[in-house]
């Protein structure tokens, strides 16, 4: 029996540490292989080791799937790009994407597959679950709810997209809208703190990978739930698994617990 066709896997935003990082992974791999890798427009034709850079449409027509660690506006071009020639799927970790941004995706996985997250990591989904399950059970008049995160010097958005999904996590488990509770900024004479507010705490310093922690406090007690990415091939690895999961599926906007087969509790279970 002949073996199965590899996989071809597009990287976009390959100059960067999350776009090295899945090349690596999949050339490690026997059932996929990098097909294009892509990054500015400028940089078509730039050496990437013993590749060369190709334009972005280029690149999408040799691709089964192209995974995106790039940044909003390039992300949504090629969401665009992609769903327009009903080509290659998408996996897209890009981060700070803003709610025209986000509905742009939306709207391109009508008509090609789109595995979207702000984190590629089993772990992280996994205390995704945990948060929102602690937050329905502990109560919002007794239990405070803190999002800390930190990330190396270079990272541009805040809070990260994995905090603002720890924090929706946490509103879904309160019944309650993220953007009427989120706390983001606290300087000077403040005030007490808002019955119910999610507040949310960020840290930019060297090349720390990624901590997150959701802590709640009530008077006499602290619960925290943590998570440390040690190494950026995590978020590579889970990447590379969506991308070979999202490949044939039909159309529509999945994510990482789509990917993984977790079964998805109702708001009252």
């Amino acid at each position: 029996m002949p073996p199965s066709p590899r996989i071809r896997i597009g990287v976009a935003g390959a100059l960067g540490q999350m776009g090295r990082a899945v090349i690596n992974v999949v050339d490690a791999r026997d059932d996929c292989e990098i097909a294009a890798v892509f990054d500015r427009p400028e940089s078509a034709g730039q050496r990437l080791g013993e590749r060369v850079l190709a334009a972005s449409d280029a690149a999408a027509a040799l691709s089964d799937v192209i995974i995106d660690f790039s940044a909003p506006e390039a992300s949504v071009a090629l969401a665009i790009a992609c769903a327009a020639r009903r080509g290659a799927a998408l996996v897209i970790g890009s981060t700070g994407l803003s709610d025209e941004q986000a509905t742009a995706i939306d709207e391109a996985a009508l008509h090609i597959p789109v595995v979207r997250s702000g984190n590629f990591s089993l772990g992280v989904n996994l205390l995704l679950g945990l948060v929102e399950q602690a937050a329905r059970t502990l109560k919002a008049s007794d239990w405070d709810v803190e999002v800390f995160e930190a990330h190396h010097r270079r990272k541009v958005d805040a809070p990260s997209g994995t905090a603002l999904m720890l924090g929706e996590a946490a509103a879904r488990g309160r019944r309650i809208s993220l953007a009427g509770a989120s706390e983001r900024g606290r300087d000077g004479q403040t005030g007490p703190r808002a019955p119910g507010a999610i507040g949310f705490s960020v840290m930019r310093a060297g090349g720390i990978v990624g901590e997150h922690s959701v802590v709640l406090a009530a008077e006499d007690e602290i619960l925290t739930l943590s998570h440390s990415a040690r190494n950026r091939s995590l978020f590579a690895r889970g990447a590379v698994e969506a991308a070979i999961w999202a490949q044939g599926r039909a159309p529509g906007l999945y994510d990482v617990m789509d990917v993984l087969g977790f079964a998805r509790g109702g708001a009252d279970d």
